[in-house]
Protein backbone atom coordinates (compact mmCIF):
# COMPACT_ATOMS: atom_id res chain seq x y z
CA UNK A 1 0.00 0.00 0.00
CA UNK A 2 1.26 3.47 -0.91
CA UNK A 3 1.15 5.92 1.97
CA UNK A 4 -0.70 9.15 1.39
CA UNK A 5 -0.99 12.43 3.23
CA UNK A 6 -4.20 11.47 5.06
CA UNK A 7 -2.87 8.02 5.95
CA UNK A 8 0.40 9.51 7.22
CA UNK A 9 -1.49 12.06 9.35
CA UNK A 10 -3.56 9.40 11.13
CA UNK A 11 -0.57 7.08 11.39
CA UNK A 12 1.44 9.85 13.06
CA UNK A 13 -1.14 10.13 15.84
CA UNK A 14 -1.24 6.36 16.29
CA UNK A 15 2.53 6.28 16.64
CA UNK A 16 2.41 9.11 19.19
CA UNK A 17 0.44 6.70 21.37
CA UNK A 18 2.99 3.94 20.89
CA UNK A 19 0.95 1.60 18.70
CA UNK A 20 3.19 -0.89 16.93
CA UNK A 21 3.23 -0.72 13.10
CA UNK A 22 1.24 -3.86 12.25
CA UNK A 23 -1.62 -3.38 14.77
CA UNK A 24 -1.70 0.30 13.77
CA UNK A 25 -2.00 -0.56 10.07
CA UNK A 26 -4.86 -2.98 10.80
CA UNK A 27 -6.64 -0.43 12.98
CA UNK A 28 -6.24 2.26 10.34
CA UNK A 29 -7.57 -0.01 7.59
CA UNK A 30 -10.68 -0.61 9.70
CA UNK A 31 -11.11 3.10 10.45
CA UNK A 32 -10.59 4.21 6.86
CA UNK A 33 -13.17 1.69 5.68
CA UNK A 34 -15.68 2.44 8.43
CA UNK A 35 -15.41 6.22 8.00
CA UNK A 36 -15.35 5.93 4.21
CA UNK A 37 -11.94 7.57 3.98
CA UNK A 38 -10.27 5.37 1.37
CA UNK A 39 -11.24 7.78 -1.40
CA UNK A 40 -9.49 10.70 0.34
CA UNK A 41 -6.17 9.03 1.14
CA UNK A 42 -4.31 11.11 -1.45
CA UNK A 43 -5.86 14.50 -0.73
CA UNK A 44 -3.93 17.24 0.98
CA UNK A 45 -5.67 18.99 3.86
CA UNK A 46 -6.04 22.22 1.88
CA UNK A 47 -8.01 20.36 -0.81
CA UNK A 48 -10.43 18.69 1.64
CA UNK A 49 -14.01 19.66 2.28
CA UNK A 50 -15.20 20.32 5.83
CA UNK A 51 -16.61 16.81 6.04
CA UNK A 52 -13.37 15.25 4.85
CA UNK A 53 -11.39 17.19 7.46
CA UNK A 54 -13.90 16.06 10.09
CA UNK A 55 -13.30 12.42 9.14
CA UNK A 56 -9.53 12.83 9.51
CA UNK A 57 -9.99 14.50 12.91
CA UNK A 58 -12.22 11.68 14.10
CA UNK A 59 -9.81 9.01 12.86
CA UNK A 60 -6.91 10.77 14.62
CA UNK A 61 -8.92 10.94 17.84
CA UNK A 62 -9.91 7.28 17.96
CA UNK A 63 -7.00 5.50 16.27
CA UNK A 64 -5.39 4.70 19.64
CA UNK A 65 -8.64 3.29 21.12
CA UNK A 66 -8.87 5.66 24.11
CA UNK A 67 -10.94 4.79 27.21
CA UNK A 68 -12.68 8.19 27.21
CA UNK A 69 -13.91 10.00 24.11
CA UNK A 70 -15.36 13.47 23.83
CA UNK A 71 -17.25 14.31 20.67
CA UNK A 72 -18.43 17.87 20.07
CA UNK A 73 -20.82 18.16 17.13
CA UNK A 74 -19.09 15.14 15.57
CA UNK A 75 -21.50 14.78 12.65
CA UNK A 76 -21.22 18.43 11.62
CA UNK A 77 -20.18 18.68 8.00
CA UNK A 78 -20.52 14.95 7.34
CA UNK A 79 -22.72 13.52 4.64
CA UNK A 80 -25.61 11.32 5.75
CA UNK A 81 -23.84 8.00 5.11
CA UNK A 82 -20.67 8.94 6.96
CA UNK A 83 -22.64 10.51 9.82
CA UNK A 84 -24.57 7.26 10.20
CA UNK A 85 -21.34 5.23 10.15
CA UNK A 86 -19.87 7.53 12.79
CA UNK A 87 -22.92 7.21 15.03
CA UNK A 88 -22.71 3.42 14.69
CA UNK A 89 -19.03 3.57 15.64
CA UNK A 90 -19.81 5.74 18.68
CA UNK A 91 -22.56 3.32 19.75
CA UNK A 92 -20.14 0.39 19.45
CA UNK A 93 -17.53 2.25 21.50
CA UNK A 94 -20.18 2.90 24.18
CA UNK A 95 -21.26 -0.75 24.10
CA UNK A 96 -17.62 -1.80 24.60
CA UNK A 97 -17.48 0.12 27.86
CA UNK A 98 -15.91 3.35 26.65
CA UNK A 99 -16.93 6.55 28.42
CA UNK A 100 -18.35 8.73 25.65
CA UNK A 101 -19.32 12.36 26.12
CA UNK A 102 -21.36 13.35 23.08
CA UNK A 103 -22.32 16.98 22.57
CA UNK A 104 -24.89 17.66 19.85
CA UNK A 105 -27.71 19.94 18.86
CA UNK A 106 -29.36 17.05 17.03
CA UNK A 107 -31.74 15.52 19.55
CA UNK A 108 -32.23 12.35 17.49
CA UNK A 109 -28.52 11.62 17.88
CA UNK A 110 -28.75 12.08 21.65
CA UNK A 111 -31.82 9.83 21.84
CA UNK A 112 -30.07 7.07 19.88
CA UNK A 113 -26.71 7.19 21.64
CA UNK A 114 -26.96 8.52 25.15
CA UNK A 115 -27.62 6.64 28.37
CA UNK A 116 -27.88 9.98 30.17
CA UNK A 117 -28.72 13.40 28.77
CA UNK A 118 -27.97 16.88 30.05
CA UNK A 119 -29.76 19.81 28.47
CA UNK A 120 -27.57 22.91 28.61
CA UNK A 121 -28.30 26.51 27.77
CA UNK A 122 -25.87 29.41 28.20
CA UNK A 123 -23.51 27.20 30.21
CA UNK A 124 -26.16 26.02 32.68
CA UNK A 125 -27.59 22.53 32.98
CA UNK A 126 -31.36 22.89 32.86
CA UNK A 127 -32.16 19.18 33.17
CA UNK A 128 -30.29 15.89 33.29
CA UNK A 129 -31.06 12.21 33.60
CA UNK A 130 -31.95 9.19 31.55
CA UNK A 131 -34.47 9.70 28.78
CA UNK A 132 -37.10 7.90 30.88
CA UNK A 133 -36.36 10.13 33.88
CA UNK A 134 -36.67 13.25 31.75
CA UNK A 135 -39.90 12.00 30.17
CA UNK A 136 -41.37 11.23 33.58
CA UNK A 137 -40.30 14.50 35.21
CA UNK A 138 -41.36 16.84 32.40
CA UNK A 139 -44.21 14.78 30.86
CA UNK A 140 -42.74 15.20 27.40
CA UNK A 141 -41.81 12.24 25.19
CA UNK A 142 -40.08 14.26 22.48
CA UNK A 143 -36.56 15.32 23.52
CA UNK A 144 -36.43 18.18 21.05
CA UNK A 145 -39.73 19.56 22.35
CA UNK A 146 -38.47 19.21 25.92
CA UNK A 147 -35.32 21.08 24.94
CA UNK A 148 -37.35 23.99 23.52
CA UNK A 149 -39.67 24.07 26.55
CA UNK A 150 -36.76 24.23 28.98
CA UNK A 151 -34.97 26.93 26.97
CA UNK A 152 -38.17 29.00 26.76
CA UNK A 153 -38.77 28.70 30.51
CA UNK A 154 -35.17 29.63 31.26
CA UNK A 155 -35.23 32.67 28.98
CA UNK A 156 -38.59 33.85 30.36
CA UNK A 157 -37.53 33.58 34.00
CA UNK A 158 -36.71 36.86 35.75
CA UNK A 159 -33.03 37.50 36.29
CA UNK A 160 -32.05 37.18 39.95
CA UNK A 161 -30.44 40.20 41.53
CA UNK A 162 -26.80 39.73 42.52
CA UNK A 163 -26.10 39.10 46.19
Amino acid sequence: MVSSWTWIMVEYFGRLYGIQPEPLRERMEQLFTRLKMNEIRDLLGAKMSTGMKQKVSIARAIVHDPPVLIFDEATSGLDVLVARALLKTVAELRDHGKCVVFSTHIMREAEKLCDRVAIMHHGRILAEGTLDELHDEYHERDLEELFFQLISRHDAAPIAAPL
